[in-house]
């Protein structure tokens, strides 16, 4: 299936790419790529594949993290809505409609598609893997926002006001199963089954948590989860005995919009963008997305726009810290 370019309004073309991403996603994506896009494994892929053909590349196709998917979809949409034409992005660029695609899958799916050269971008949010550094060769990473894990309940749980401040060995207690009622967290609360929310395993979260609290410990089988950050948010805020570590962007997002959930300080320490920039908050990871080779013309131009202004409110209005002063 190609990619093909949008040429409705931009209100309709917005619709028309918020739905392609949400309907297919990464996984069905996979087997796509527009006619510019390389096909080749990833550490093949550069921009002279471009610059050899002649052509100049319309399509951009960003596909991975849930986290890092609100971010890159609207500036996605704001820049088509702003330009429509990639000439009037840079004068020397030919006059073709500007069509950048983004789909949610996890951060694991967006790096596999991008070692398979399926999309021109992979959003992840966590640090690469060595195996998976090996496997894209010449890469580059592009960091845009810093996010932390908050362990979060649910805003009507009566450890709310009792406890606030959880060491790791609890959580990671919590989430392996040997923690399984609240009153074993605390005597003074209920006997109720703790409800365990994470993120789905292809998820850059379920990887961060693993390395940061879990250790050898596996997460319970018991444990709910969730396709994205925003869904483990309102899974935590649906069920008042629930415990999850939702994204600090999922999380400031979810209360700004009425959905409460509270935070508890790990081993002492608030998730605060102080905290979390410092490093002092532990349970944290970079949200970025990764290409192979040099961008492209077109590629870069997108790329500066991300890192603008419009990138830095598209950040912070999704909830996250911007990892960047804009150029």
């Amino acid at each position: 299936m190609a990619k093909q370019a949008l040429k409705e309004k931009p209100l309709a073309r917005g619709i028309l790419a918020a739905v392609m991403a949400a309907a297919l996603g990464c996984g069905l994506l996979a087997g796509c790529s527009s006619n510019n896009a390389s096909t080749q494994p990833a550490g093949n892929k550069s921009a002279s594949t471009e610059q050899a053909s002649g052509e100049f590349q319309s399509n951009i196709m960003f596909c991975g993290s849930t986290s890092a998917y609100p971010i890159i979809s609207s500036l996605a949409f704001s820049f088509t809505d702003q330009y429509e034409t990639w000439n009037k992005v840079d004068a020397s660029f030919p006059e073709k409609n500007i069509s950048i695609y983004v789909a949610p899958g996890g951060s694991g799916v967006g790096v596999s598609a991008l070692e398979e050269g399926t999309c021109d971008f992979g959003m992840v949010a966590r640090t690469l893997k060595d195996s998976e550094k090996e496997k894209l060769g010449d890469y580059k990473e592009y960091e845009i926002a810093k996010d932390a894990l908050t362990v979060s309940v649910n805003a009507e749980n009566p450890i709310v006001g009792t406890v606030d401040d959880m060491s790791t060995d609890t959580i990671r207690k919590i989430f392996a199963g040997e923690i399984t009622t609240w009153d074993q967290v605390d005597a003074s609360l209920p006997a109720e089954q703790i409800q365990v929310y994470i993120r789905d395993l292809s998820g850059g979260a379920y990887e961060v948590f693993q390395k940061s609290v879990m250790g050898d410990s596996k997460v319970t089988d018991a444990a709910t989860q969730s396709a994205s950050m925003t869904e483990l948010a309102t899974n935590i805020a649906n069920n008042k005995w629930a415990i999850g570590y939702a994204g600090f962007g999922a999380y400031n997002k979810a209360n700004a919009n009425g959905t409460k959930l509270v935070a508890m300080k790990v081993d002492g320490v608030e998730a605060t963008e102080a905290n979390i920039v410092s490093g002092d908050y532990k349970i944290q990871r970079p949200v970025m997305f990764v290409g192979v080779g040099e961008p492209t013309d077109s590629e870069q131009a997108f790329i500066d726009y991300i890192y603008s202004d419009a990138g830095i409110k598209a950040i912070e209005s999704n909830g996250y810290i911007p990892s960047f002063t804009a150029k």
